[in-house]
C-alpha cells in the first residue's frame, strides 16, 4: 500500500493472514482500524458491499442486498478486510434492513469517529417490493452536520432506472 510502512500497520491483526475465521453471527469486535494519514483533508472513502446477506427476524428467509458505505474519515480509518468479516457476520443475523444499516452505521461511528458517514442498503425484492435504507450522521456542531442534513433531503432525487437488480 502505497505510503504505509510496515511499523504503521502493525496493530492490523487481519490484513494478510492466511487462517481467517469467518463469524456467522453478529461480530463488532473484528472491526480493526488504522491512522488516517491525511487528517487535515476532507475526502471521501467509499466501500461497495455487493453480496450482503442477513436474515428476516420473523421468517429466518435470507436477505440479499448491496451495501454502501461511504465516509470522510477523521483521526482513524476502517481496515476493509475487518470491515469485510465484520459485513459477513451479519449473514445469520436476523434483523431488518432498516436496523442492520443502522447498526452498520452506529458501529462504525463508535469505531472510527467519522466526520461524516452514510451507509445505504439496496436489497433484491422479496415479496415483489424492494427495500433500500438510507442513514447518514455528520459530526454535531460543525458543517458535516449540514452536509448530513442536505444529503438526507436530496439523497434520493434521482431514483436509478428500473433494473429488477
Amino acid at each position: 500500500m502505497a505510503g504505509r510502512r510496515d511499523e504503521d500497520l502493525q496493530d492490523l491483526s487481519l490484513l494478510g493472514n492466511q487462517e481467517t475465521k469467518y463469524a456467522f453471527d453478529y461480530t463488532p469486535e473484528v472491526l480493526e482500524t488504522f491512522d488516517n494519514k491525511h487528517p487535515n483533508r476532507d475526502y471521501f472513502v467509499k466501500f461497495n458491499c455487493p453480496e450482503f446477506t442477513t436474515l428476516c427476524p420473523k421468517t429466518h428467509q435470507p436477505d440479499f442486498g448491496a451495501v454502501y458505505i461511504s465516509y470522510i474519515p477523521s483521526e482513524k480509518m476502517v481496515e476493509s478486510k475487518s470491515l469485510k468479516l465484520y459485513l459477513f457476520s451479519f449473514r445469520n443475523h436476523g434483523d431488518f434492513h432498516e436496523d442492520c444499516m443502522n447498526i452498520i452505521m452506529n458501529d462504525l461511528i463508535e469505531l472510527m469517529d467519522p466526520r461524516y458517514i452514510e451507509v445505504w442498503g439496496k436489497f433484491t425484492p422479496r415479496g415483489g417490493i424492494s427495500i433500500d435504507p438510507y442513514c447518514n450522521y455528520g459530526k454535531t456542531g460543525t458543517k458535516y452536520e449540514k452536509i448530513a442534513e442536505h444529503r438526507l433531503m436530496n439523497h434520493d432525487m434521482y431514483p436509478e432506472k428500473i433494473d429488477n437488480r
